[in-house]
């Protein structure tokens, strides 16, 4: 079978799948609306997901991680989301763009020193690059980094950065432009390098959380550098190609928030069918009414069309084929067959819908950042269309 279209589930992928479904129905489901009330941080899961090797996925166990491979995560993103997003979404940003960096871009020494607590849930792994005026428009960094004898000075602003202010954070890599040469010469083209800034290193302020529609469970702050030093050695990858790891790392990055969209569906799905079957109208249950049934039929067929194309680009990951332009079409339509699921799934519960107390109206309030997080629909649709040759 040609790489990226068999699907078949490994043992140590069930495992994985398993253990995170009976995991999120213990140890979240019943939590979960108590901490998006409460806009809570609980750190105690993350260091239970440690416990259960569950923090190092995409990592070798050479660093502390369990190799489970892209749709090894792919499971254990799927599972958690369908009970938590915001749970999902903090592990899956420490996963992939958090960590990955460090993997594809460390030196031995620097793999030891930052990725090995990554992947063994000692900390939690952030990546710093949107600024108030540079999201989508990435190019147009102005946090800088210039080197000062054997020590980088940052100075910025990083906004809506998830993961870097907890109490699990090490800090944070933060994407910089205007990197000076070693040998003192610039070509005049605008670089950009990827800069390790600890936690507590003088002069790095971490902001207060954002005031967020939904994710209320994910720490998303902003990141404040005033002449920041850090040594010459928390350069991560090579000077001037801090743009590339970037970029090669929010590849992955699409996967996984791509598998929020269709845990975000498949939790809509589920509530749905579930209330359309107990609530009776007009003599009869709701699920015998054609009208919601289609709406039902529709949520599930565009959930098994988000899981074919995640699967297909994990698989093709991890079996070291190009995956951008599908982990791009993925992430496309899983976000937005989330914001479509969510919406339906409110209108299907009606009033009991729109209420807090209903776990429906948590997910309609999640869905809508996953058509923006990781790169925004038209972003996607850019990427699409530049492999489609336009």
């Amino acid at each position: 079978t040609e790489a990226g279209m068999d699907f078949e589930l490994t043992e140590e992928q069930r495992m994985i799948r398993d253990l995170c479904r009976d995991f999120a129905k213990k140890e979240i489901a019943p939590y979960a609306d108590e901490w998006f009330d409460a806009e809570y941080f609980p750190t105690e899961v993350f260091k239970k997901l440690a416990d259960l090797r569950l923090m190092g996925l995409l990592i070798p166990e050479e660093y502390g991680g369990s190799n489970a491979g892209t749709l090894g995560m792919v499971m254990a993103v799927e599972e958690l989301g369908k009970v938590d997003q915001s749970i999902a979404t903090t592990l899956q940003a420490h996963l992939t763009i958090g960590s990955l960096p460090f993997l594809h871009f460390g030196t031995h020494e620097q793999k030891h020193r930052w990725l090995t607590p990554l992947a063994t849930g000692a900390h939690l792994g952030a990546f710093g690059l949107t600024e108030p005026q540079a999201g989508s428009d990435a190019a147009n960094i102005l946090t800088t980094s210039r080197l000062d004898g054997d020590e980088w000075v940052v100075n910025g602003t990083k906004s809506f950065i998830s993961n870097a202010g907890t109490p699990l954070s090490y800090g944070l890599v933060a994407l910089t432009a205007n990197a000076t040469p070693d040998d003192g010469t610039h070509t005049g083209k605008k670089e950009y390098s990827a800069i390790i800034i600890p936690k507590g290193t003088p002069g790095y302020t971490v902001g207060k959380p954002y005031k967020k529609i939904g994710w209320h469970t994910v720490d998303t702050r902003e990141q404040i550098f005033d002449d920041v030093r850090v040594p010459r050695a928390n350069l991560l990858g090579e000077q001037g190609a801090g743009f590339r790891a970037f970029l090669k790392t929010l590849e992955c990055g699409r996967i996984s928030v791509a598998t929020l969209g269709l845990s975000l569906a498949e939790a809509c799905l589920d509530l749905s069918l579930q209330y359309a079957l107990e609530r009776r109208t007009f003599g009869k249950p709701l699920a015998s009414h054609q009208a919601i049934q289609f709406k039902l039929a529709d949520m599930a067929t565009q959930a098994e069309m988000a899981r074919l194309m995640i699967y297909r680009a994990a698989t093709l990951r991890d079996a070291g084929k190009p995956y951008a332009t599908e982990a791009a079409m993925a992430k496309l339509a899983a976000s937005e067959i989330a914001v479509k699921a969510a919406e339906e799934a409110v209108q299907i519960h009606g009033g009991y819908g729109y209420v807090r107390e209903s776990p429906v109206s948590r997910f309609y309030l999640d869905s809508k950042i996953l058509t923006i997080g990781e790169g925004t629909s038209e972003v996607q649709r850019m990427v699409i269309a530049r492999q489609l040759g336009c």
